[in-house]
């Protein structure tokens, strides 16, 4: 018997996200990151020059694996699409993961904003390939 493919909804349960990202070559870039759940995506919240955003605006080509806090992939990647989100939709962004991640999350949300967060950081919607 063949094992299951995993699916984006499997993979969107994970703790860690691996998100890959591709270059103009096409090599990848993994980065475990946090991840909320959104209608029929994923949110994430990164600095807005980071090279992974850079890679996005390039080729919204990505890919998203269940991992463990390294970034050590624990599943198959599976084919996605990330949005780079209008910057007024970063306190949304922040509010989810902080729901999603309890204590831990709003920690992590207080702390970022005290750096700055809300003018340095965007917001990304990770969506099935094919939606």
């Amino acid at each position: 018997m063949e094992p299951v493919p995993v699916t984006f909804d499997d993979i969107a349960t994970s703790d860690y996200i691996l998100l890959t990202t591709f270059t103009k070559d096409g090599r990848p870039k993994p980065t475990p990151v946090w991840a909320a759940p959104d209608g029929d995506g994923l949110l994430v919240i990164t600095q807005e020059k980071s090279w992974k955003v850079k890679r996005i605006r390039n080729t919204p080509r990505v890919t998203i694996a269940k991992c463990d806090m390294r970034g050590n992939p624990t599943s198959e990647p599976v084919e996605a699409v990330a949005t780079i989100l209008d910057k007024s939709r970063t306190g949304e962004v922040y509010d989810a993961i902080g729901k999603r991640y309890g204590l831990l999350g709003k920690a992590f949300n207080f702390f970022s904003k005290l750096r700055g967060g809300m003018r340095t950081n965007v917001g990304l919607k990770i969506r099935p390939a094919g939606t």
